[in-house]
């Protein structure tokens, strides 16, 4: 069982246009969709359309248009209610597949309702193997709400407790970091020059500095860190390994969920029994298989790109 917390669940609307993008223009689209979207949705949605068990946690009240959404998806689901409406995201992909994304900040979430989302998590993860926390932080939670689920968790089911896996971003992924000592994270590499406090504009070799960023805190305070580095492919940093994952070449219709699809190949591939580098390889098939899809559409196993992904190991840089 894989257990997903969206906190800050989105509806997706993804726009392909029909010409590049221009400012200040008004432009024809060729189509367009609506999806139940939040990382941890996504990710549940692929566990799911994988034949895995999964359960998502999603703070939606009854009446909410999220709620229909969802309901079309098919995963189970643990709806906790919420005192706001379930924001709306925009994607806008030209013909090139360049994305430009819109994100609203979602409803308030105060104390009480903070509470009740990480009971129905702790009470969620009885028979959990993973637990994913994954997207952003409700506005009014707090930065530490993600660390303060985990510590829930942790000390509801002790040695039972699932393993804990975060994709988020800024100070959320800071807290977890510093504080709630997570199994794994899944940074892009953005995010994870953010989480060290560098500016990777000035980066030569990509690949290097990220390993090394990675570094700086597996296995001291996250048990692994999985990279995504989009074209470039994906890292594995663990306490023993250094691995990379080649990008199988495609043609990109939407970015939007690829990352997500990244965290549950691996996932999947983990609760498979899969080696490290099956882990990792997985992660990067399912990544090109998400960014081959139009809007947010959860890839399954026949969406996989054909042809195994290379991945080769790296000398540990400290």
């Amino acid at each position: 069982m894989i257990v997903t917390l969206t906190a800050n669940p989105s509806i997706d609307r993804a726009v392909t246009l029909a010409a590049p993008l221009e400012v200040g223009e008004v432009q024809s689209a060729n189509d367009a969709r609506e999806d139940a979207g939040g990382k941890g949705v996504n990710v549940a949605r692929v566990i799911a359309a994988a034949g895995r068990a999964t359960l998502a946690v999603v703070p939606v009240g009854d009446h909410d248009p999220y709620s229909e959404l969802l309901a079309t998806t098919g995963i189970p689901v643990r709806a906790v209610a919420s005192a706001g409406r379930v924001r709306a995201n925009l994607t806008v992909t030209d013909p090139a597949g360049t994305t430009t994304k819109i994100n609203l900040p979602g409803p308030v979430m105060d104390a009480a309702g903070a509470a009740e989302l990480t009971s129905a998590v702790v009470e969620a993860c009885a028979d959990a193997d993973w637990l994913v926390l994954a997207g952003s932080v409700p506005p009014g939670a707090g930065a530490t709400f993600y660390t303060d689920v985990i510590r829930a968790v942790r000390e509801a089911w002790g040695d039972r407790a699932p393993r804990i896996a975060v994709d988020a971003s800024g100070a959320a992924l800071e807290a977890v970091v510093r504080d709630g000592r997570p199994d794994l994270i899944k940074p892009n590499d953005e995010e994870l020059a953010a989480l060290v406090r560098e500016d990777p504009s000035d980066d030569v070799d990509l690949v290097a500095e990220a390993v090394r960023r990675a570094r700086t805190v597996v296995p001291s305070n996250v048990g692994a860190a999985l990279v995504t580095l989009g074209g470039a492919g994906a890292l594995l940093v663990t306490g023993d390994d250094v691995l990379r994952a080649v990008a199988p070449k495609i043609t990109v219709a939407s970015t939007v969920g690829a990352g997500d699809s990244s965290l549950a190949g691996y996932l999947l591939a983990d609760v498979a029994g899969g080696a490290p580098a099956e882990r990792l390889a997985n992660a990067v098939a399912y990544g090109a298989a998400a960014a081959m899809l139009p809007g947010t559409q959860a890839p399954t196993p026949a969406d996989l790109p054909p042809g195994s992904v290379r991945v080769v190991p790296l000398l540990p840089t400290t």
